[in-house]
């Protein structure tokens, strides 16, 4: 059979996409991909979605109002008001997720062959997001303290001297980016305002990890920090409380907010979810000693990691964050990474390669870097997971001559 709606040309945003859906991982293997919640910290949630579903039914079962629920707006405002950002309720919108939250801010700003700037490497999944919506990519370097601000000074100035228009938003992942780990100092996010406001750009905080930091201070957020309103703060519950509640929110003037909130194609996020959350939160003590048991969790997942690639890896080089979810690798020079996953998905482990973090396709690009997450596994398939890593490289560091350390 060959169906006739195959036969109708696609969108340009779909035109590119694979007709079909990627294959699951072979059973048994190790998941080192995707920063899913370790099973060991998600919260019970019984007591909350009883109260949910009995005393709040009029309001979970209903239609939610397209904002939000007022009383969890006002909480997500307070929460951010505590790190010195300057919102109140009409500045929130609860979305479904954080990208659900950068996808509403690109049906805002974003017009066809509109440039947007983002690192080199950048957040994977927000890559198809701004490209689905036309936008072009300004890649910027970074180091181990993530975008190098001077280096995008220099690009913009250049844009301007050649009378090439500036991008739309700054889009970034300034505490424990994802992939690299980095966290932007204090004095670089100052830099970064201060340049957003001289060209007037917009900036999208996006801040899944801020409170899963396991050692060091705390550095003010961008939007703490931004007395012009030109930041816009992506927030979400999922590294914190459960991913699959879908709850997250955008942080940005009122005028814009009520744009966004008209552009969602859900009317209202689900109320349920809201009131489950809501509920958590103003629990008393609940949300703070849950925050502590999640950063003694993944702190425990990093250092576990850690020591099985120093053990069984010794070649790999890598920053060691200090929060987040993830190590971004180096393996030795002449590994492609690309050829790596697929060795490694044969021996049972999945992984990213680093590949897929580039916005633009460039030589320059390094092809000996990966993305593993320490979040998800248990600690004993942690172990397990990097031995499996080091025998899919063995082969790898044999046709380079390169000495394979413990790989067996």
């Amino acid at each position: 059979m060959n169906p006739l709606l195959d036969s109708i040309p696609l969108a340009r945003r779909a035109a590119p996409l694979s007709p079909a859906l990627p294959a699951a991982p072979p059973l048994g293997s190790i998941a080192f991909d995707s920063g899913h919640a370790s099973p060991l910290v998600l919260p019970d949630l019984t007591r909350e979605s009883h109260l949910a579903l009995t005393q709040h039914r009029a309001e979970t079962l209903q239609y939610a109002p397209r904002t939000g629920l007022p009383e969890l707006r006002r909480w997500i405002a307070e929460y951010m008001q505590v790190e010195g950002a300057r919102v109140a309720p009409e500045n929130i919108l609860v979305t479904n997720g954080a990208k659900h939250a950068l996808e509403l801010v690109c049906r805002a700003l974003l017009d066809e062959g509109d440039a947007v700037v983002v690192t080199a490497p950048t957040y994977f999944s927000a890559i198809p997001i701004l490209r689905s919506y036309g936008a072009t990519f300004i890649e910027v370097p970074q180091d181990r303290d993530g975008m190098d601000v001077d280096a995008l000074a220099l690009i913009l100035e250049r844009r301007e001297h050649d009378g090439r228009s500036l991008p739309k938003f700054i889009y970034d992942v300034p505490d424990f980016h994802n992939p690299t780990g980095a966290t932007l100092p204090l004095a670089r996010r100052r830099a970064l305002i201060a340049l957003a406001a001289r060209y007037r750009i917009a900036i999208v905080e996006d801040s899944p990890y801020r409170k899963v930091r396991f050692e060091g201070e705390s550095v003010p957020s961008l939007a703490s920090l931004d007395d012009d309103g030109l930041v816009i703060h992506l927030g979400t519950f999922a590294k914190l409380m459960a991913p699959g509640l879908r709850v997250g929110w955008v942080a940005g003037t009122s005028a814009l907010v009520a744009r966004m909130a008209l552009l969602k194609t859900d009317a209202g996020s689900c109320p349920l979810t809201q009131r489950i959350i809501l509920e958590f939160c103003t629990t008393g003590g609940r949300l703070p000693s849950h925050i502590g048991d999640v950063q003694e969790r993944y702190r425990a997942n990093r250092d576990r990691m850690i020591a099985a690639l120093r053990r069984e890896l010794p070649n790999v080089s890598f920053e060691v964050p200090s929060g987040g979810y993830y190590l971004w690798l180096s393996w030795p020079d002449g590994t492609d990474s690309d050829a790596l996953t697929l060795g490694a998905q044969r021996e049972g482990v999945i992984v990213i390669a680093g590949s897929r973090f580039y916005a633009n396709a460039s030589p320059a690009h390094p092809r000996n870097r990966m993305r593993v997450a320490y979040s998800h596994a248990l600690p004993d398939e942690i172990d397990e997971g990097v031995r499996r890593l080091a025998l899919a490289y063995a082969p790898h560091a044999e046709r380079s001559g390169i000495e394979a350390g413990a790989a067996r």
